[in-house]
C-alpha cells in the first residue's frame, strides 16, 4: 500500500504547510490551518483518460517565432451573458460563476444548455439528481436532444464520461462537489477544490473546450474555496441580487478576454431567466404625480447607460445621533455629500436622519450619479417634488462643484431616447456638445447652489 500522507492548508488563501502554523505566511490569516489527507503516489495521472497517454513536450520559445492566432469564440443563445463575457465563451477557456443559493446559477446555465441546440453540451451535476434536472428542464421548457446529463462526483468518472460523449461544452455544478482520487480529503475541502480546478483546467487547455464551473460562496459574500481557484479560471462571474426581488445583476470580476466592466440584468419568471434588455424603462417607476425626495440619475455600467430612481428621505431625528442608512450607494460617500452639503449650501442635516435607496436593488458604484442623490436629498430636505421628466449626471467634489464626467454623450441618447423632457449635465461637459443631435433641453450648472436656484 503507498503511504498516506498529510498535509495543513489554509483555509482563506490555500497555502500548504507540513506541520500546523497559528498565523498563515501567505495571507496573514489566524488559526485559518486544517489538516488534510494528501495521497499522491501510485497513482495514474488522470490527463491520460483524454489524450491516450501522450504528453505533450514543452519546452521555451522566442516570443518574436510565436505565431498569433485570432481568439475563437462561441456566441451563448443568451445576449446578457455574451456581453457579460465579452462577445461569448472562448475556446479552452474556464468560466467560474458564482452566487448566493436559489439565485438562478443552476436555472441560467441549463438554460442556456437548453438553448444551445448546435452544439453538444455535457452538464455534470453532482448537487441534484437527473429526475429533478428533468424536471427543472420542463419547467423551462425547451427540448434539446444535444443536452447530455450526468449526476457524478468523482473526476476520474468524468472524464471518462466525457471521452465517450466527446462535447463541445462542458458545465460543471459545482466545483464544492468534486472529489479527485489524487487527494483524500473531503469534497469541498480546499485541496479538493484546487485540484479539481487544476484538473479541469489542464482538460480545457488540452482539448481547447470550454468550461464553466458553477461555484459557492460563503457568508461573507466571496466564493467558497481557496483563492487560487479564481486566479486559475479565466473568467469570474459574480451572479447577485436578493432572491426577494424579480432582478438579477450577472457581474465580471475576472476576465482575461474581456472587459470586467459589463453586467447583464435577467429578470426571474415562471420559465427560467429572462435577459432585461432594456433596464432602464424598469428601473424607473412610472408615477401618477411627482414625489419629493425622487431624482433620475443617468448612470453607466460599462458601456450600457442605465437610467435608475435615486430615492431619499430626510426626517428630523427623534433619537440622540441622527441615523445614515444607505442601500444601493457606499455609505462614506453619503457622508461626504452631506458634509459638502452643510458646508457649502448651509442645510442642517446634522440634526436629521437621512436615507437613501436606488431603486430596483441595483448596487452602484459610478460616481455620476451623486448629483442626483444630492437634489433628492434637497428635494425632500425642502419636501418639493422634482419634475419627473428631468435626470442629472455629474460628480460632487468637496467644494461644492460640479465635477466632469466620461460618456457624455451616450448619457445624453440615453435619456432622449426615453423620452426625458430635460437634462442636467456639468458645464465643463458641455463644451464642444453639439445639442442641435438631441432632442432633449441640455442645462449646464456648475456649483450645486447653481442647481438649488434652478430647481427650487
Amino acid at each position: 500500500m503507498p503511504k498516506t500522507k498529510s498535509a495543513y492548508f489554509c483555509q482563506q488563501c490555500g497555502y500548504e504547510s507540513p506541520k500546523w502554523n497559528g498565523k498563515c505566511p501567505s495571507c496573514g490569516a489566524w488559526n485559518s490551518f486544517v489538516e488534510e489527507l494528501v495521497q499522491r503516489d501510485d497513482k495514474t495521472k488522470i490527463e491520460t483518460i483524454w489524450n491516450d497517454g501522450a504528453k505533450e513536450q514543452q519546452k521555451a520559445h522566442k516570443l518574436s517565432e510565436l505565431v498569433t492566432t485570432q481568439e475563437q469564440r462561441i456566441a451563448t443563445p443568451d445576449s446578457e451573458l455574451n456581453r457579460v463575457l465579452g462577445g461569448g465563451l472562448v475556446a479552452g477557456s474556464v468560466v467560474l460563476v458564482a452566487g448566493e443559493p436559489g439565485i438562478g446559477k443552476s436555472t441560467l446555465f441549463l438554460q442556456c444548455a437548453l438553448l444551445w441546440k448546435n452544439l453538444r453540451v455535457m452538464y455534470v451535476s453532482g448537487e441534484e439528481s437527473a429526475n429533478q434536472i428533468k424536471l427543472r428542464a420542463q419547467r423551462i421548457g425547451i427540448q434539446n436532444d444535444n443536452l447530455y446529463l450526468l449526476t457524478a462526483t468523482d473526476t476520474h468518472t468524468l472524464f471518462q464520461e466525457v471521452k465517450k460523449v466527446q462535447p463541445q461544452l462542458l458545465i460543471v455544478d459545482s466545483i464544492q462537489t468534486l472529489e479527485s482520487p489524487f487527494v483524500e480529503s473531503p469534497a469541498g475541502s480546499v485541496s479538493q477544490v484546487r485540484e479539481s480546478a487544476a484538473e479541469l483546467q489542464r482538460f480545457a487547455k488540452a482539448t481547447n473546450i470550454p468550461v464553466c464551473i458553477i461555484g459557492h460562496i460563503t457568508k461573507e459574500g466571496s466564493i467558497a474555496g481557496p483563492k487560487v481557484l479564481e486566479h486559475m479560471v479565466d473568467c469570474v462571474l459574480q451572479f447577485e441580487g436578493d432572491r426577494h426581488y424579480a432582478y438579477r445583476i450577472l457581474r465580471t470580476t475576472k476576465n482575461r478576454f474581456g472587459s470586467t466592466s459589463e453586467l447583464g440584468i435577467y429578470e426571474m419568471v415562471t420559465r427560467g431567466m429572462r435577459p432585461v434588455t432594456n433596464p432602464s424603462e424598469i428601473l424607473l417607476s412610472q408615477h401618477e404625480e411627482p414625489l419629493s425626495g425622487v431624482a433620475i440619475a443617468a448612470a453607466m455600467e460599462g458601456l450600457r447607460p442605465l437610467m435608475i430612481e435615486v430615492q431619499a428621505l430626510v426626517t428630523q431625528a427623534v433619537y440622540g445621533t441622527p441615523q445614515r442608512t444607505v442601500s444601493g450607494i457606499d455609505l462614506r460617500r453619503l457622508q461626504l455629500l452631506l458634509a459638502v452639503l452643510e458646508k457649502r449650501g448651509g442645510f442642517h442635516f446634522g440634526t436629521r436622519d437621512v436615507f437613501v435607496n436606488i431603486a430596483g436593488g441595483l448596487k452602484i458604484e459610478d460616481p455620476a450619479i451623486e448629483l442626483a442623490v444630492v437634489c433628492s436629498l434637497l428635494s425632500s430636505y425642502e419636501d418639493k417634488a422634482l419634475p419627473s421628466n428631468i435626470c442629472f449626471v455629474g460628480e460632487i467634489g468637496l467644494s461644492g462643484e460640479i465635477r466632469a464626467v466620461n460618456r457624455i454623450d451616450q448619457r445624453i441618447a440615453e435619456a432622449d431616447k426615453l423620452g426625458l423632457d430635460a437634462i442636467f449635465i456639468p458645464k465643463v461637459n458641455a463644451k464642444g456638445l453639439d445639442k442641435k443631435n438631441y432632442k432633449i433641453e441640455i442645462k449646464t450648472a456648475n456649483k450645486v447652489e447653481d442647481i438649488y436656484r434652478l430647481l427650487f
